[in-house]
């Protein structure tokens, strides 16, 4: 399985460029499946499912005209039977991993069962994540939590730590780490230097990255990262650093 993983999604020409000689062919000739899981433990999960479904969201990526789309919600799989919607998921081109907790979706990952589907699908098959859903594949998670707690799973640690605002302000937050999927060798932290995300300035992500045993690519909103075959390239017409661990 090929990757690309983004911050915010399809947001420039160079990413969508990238995304059309990972498919290896039109995006109007692709099958894609998209899950929404992760935004759900948002109060604006409901509306951000529904536009991220439909195409509306500020970096559409299902609405780029893909020949057929299918929702692959993960928390319904394990109440179907498997062989219905592994057939599925054999068959897609593509699947498209929406944003969220980034540990909620790696629970869900597991869950439902689509984790351990990944290693036997075809090589040429793509993942294209945005945000929580390109974190969930790294070999290991690094996620702050600002105003709620992280999950409690037994391979979860977390920490209470203080960062700063670009304005010098005090913001206190709670540092989960724990392994992502693996299906990449390197962790990822999205966002970096966004406005939105203040615990996400490059500063903060130096101070509290070697907390996580892996090298990180510290990515903006205008940056992906693609994965061919093990090979790793950085796409980006923004900015991006690589924190070695």
């Amino acid at each position: 399985m090929n990757f690309l993983l983004t911050s915010s999604g399809i947001s420039n020409p160079s990413i969508q460029d990238a995304l059309v000689d990972l498919l290896g062919k039109p995006i109007s000739e692709a099958n894609a499946l998209c899950i929404p899981t992760a935004i759900y433990p948002f109060s604006v999960g409901p509306v951000m499912a529904y536009k991220f479904i439909a195409g509306l969201t500020n970096s559409p990526m299902c609405g780029l005209g893909w020949k057929s789309l299918g929702v692959l919600e993960l928390t319904a799989l394990p109440s179907i039977d498997e062989e219905v919607w592994t057939k599925v998921v054999q068959e897609a081109d593509a699947f498209l991993v929406f944003g969220g907790d980034v540990l909620f979706l790696r629970h869900w990952m597991h869950q439902s069962g689509l984790a351990k589907l990944f290693a036997s699908l075809r090589p040429e098959m793509l993942y294209v994540g945005i945000s929580a859903g390109s974190m969930v594949v790294t070999s290991q998670i690094g996620e702050t939590y600002t105003h709620s707690k992280p999950p409690s799973d037994a391979d979860i640690t977390s920490e209470s730590i203080v960062l700063q605002t670009p304005e010098g302000e005090n913001l206190d937050v709670t540092l989960a780490v724990a392994p992502g999927l693996g299906l990449v060798d390197f962790a990822l932290i999205p966002h970096v230097d966004h406005e939105r995300f203040p615990e996400n300035s490059l500063e903060n992500v130096k101070k509290w990255c070697p907390k996580v045993p892996a090298s990180m690519y510290a990515i903006d909103d205008q940056t992906a990262i693609k994965v061919t075959g093990g090979v790793v390239e950085v796409v980006s017409e923004g900015k991006w650093t690589l924190l070695p661990h």
